[in-house]
């Protein structure tokens, strides 16, 4: 397949990322919607990739943990061909319920965490999927 033309890329907000003017969020990937199959959810990110896809969005809710897990399998030896995206921010607390965590301990936790289920070094967009009340934003960031 032939890679998406300059010309048709756009910049991803103030960055100089440049992405595919599609992307692939992966959050129906792990079982969200129903069943998912991680070998056809691998196949799926890939062939995407395949054909100019570029900007996959993950988060470590997602599964709890479980969507990063099979994003990374899935780019594997193709990650100089994506833009990976993923959040932090919700946790599980007890009796189910998610919460919020914008502690900056936390983020450095959830942040290390991802970049192993993902099996990279470099996470190129990482955002704070909900924000704590409990915690002022210049402390998170």
């Amino acid at each position: 397949m032939k890679a998406i033309p300059d010309n048709l890329r756009r910049r991803l907000g103030a960055s100089d990322l440049r992405v595919a003017p599609i992307g692939l969020g992966c959050m129906s990937l792990s079982g969200i919607y129903g069943a998912a199959d991680d070998a056809q959810s691998e196949a799926l990110i890939r062939a995407a990739v395949e054909r100019g896809v570029d900007h996959l969005d993950t988060a470590d809710m997602y599964g709890w943990g479980h969507n990063e897990d099979v994003v990374g399998r899935a780019i594997k030896g193709i990650r100089d061909k994506v833009i990976l995206a993923t959040k932090f921010g919700q946790v599980k607390r007890e009796g189910g319920l998610n919460g919020v965590d914008g502690r900056p301990e936390y983020v450095k936790e959830a942040c290390d965490a991802s970049l192993k289920r993902l099996g990279v070094d470099v996470i190129d967009l990482y955002y704070q999927h909900r924000v704590d009340p409990q915690t002022p934003i210049e402390e998170t960031v």
